[in-house]
């Protein structure tokens, strides 16, 4: 089962946000150089945080790299540990404009259900990340913004024919430009890249797990 493709990816800036470091760490993790990932293709991308941006870049994404599965990271500046979310719920805010100054009229993603599941790996990601030292949790709410927006459509995605088997999405808390620990946090940027790695690895062997069940 080797030749598996991971597509990961992170979020520029945003309003209130002026420093993300979720490119940097996707950076790491593309360049991450272990024996257990010798056979294993990484994408990266960092998206912009709009929801156009979403909507263009993800599907040519699905299309250029055919990821056997998503690996997404967003930041949640409000928070000082790592939150695995478990769902995307069907919901936008209509009250803070994206990175290209578009605010949402409309308060839903989609027509019909109100959340939808990434499926029972979220937990086997939180404990590779616990495992590590850091501070990780299941979250059930990824916001009403960009982040919960990926997070729906990638899920939409693995459901699509021909579409990654897994995804994942994960918060990270704020760190300093430096990479040292925000105030208030004790997580800092190496910290990040190890629980980041732990979550990779874990991906890896569920996805190959998956797909020798469907082969």
């Amino acid at each position: 089962m080797s030749g598996l493709r991971i597509l990961i990816t992170g979020f520029g800036p945003f309003p209130g946000a002026p420093f993300n470091p979720t490119p940097a760490l996707v950076d790491r993790l593309v360049k991450l150089r272990r024996p257990a990932l010798d056979d294993i293709t990484r994408a990266g991308h960092v998206f912009n945080v709009s929801y156009c941006a979403v909507d263009r870049d993800l599907p040519a994404l699905l299309t250029q790299h055919r990821p056997d599965a998503l690996l997404m990271f967003g930041l949640a500046a409000s928070t000082r540990h790592v939150r695995i979310e478990t769902r995307a719920r069907n919901a936008i805010t209509t009250l803070w404009p994206d990175a290209e100054q578009v605010t949402l009229r409309h308060g839903q993603i989609a027509p019909g259900e109100a959340a939808r599941g990434f499926g029972p790996h979220g937990a086997r990601l939180a404990r590779a990340a616990q495992l590590t030292g850091i501070d990780a949790r299941l979250s059930r709410d990824a916001g009403r913004y960009l982040c919960n927006y990926l997070c729906w459509r990638g899920i939409e995605a693995t459901q699509a024919p021909g579409g990654p088997r897994l995804a994942a999405f994960v918060h990270v808390p704020l760190i300093s430009r430096d990479g040292t620990a925000w105030p208030g946090s004790r997580i800092t940027a190496e910290h990040l890249v190890d629980a980041g790695e732990a979550m990779l690895l874990e991906l890896v062997r569920l996805t190959r797990a998956a797909r020798r069940a469907a082969a």
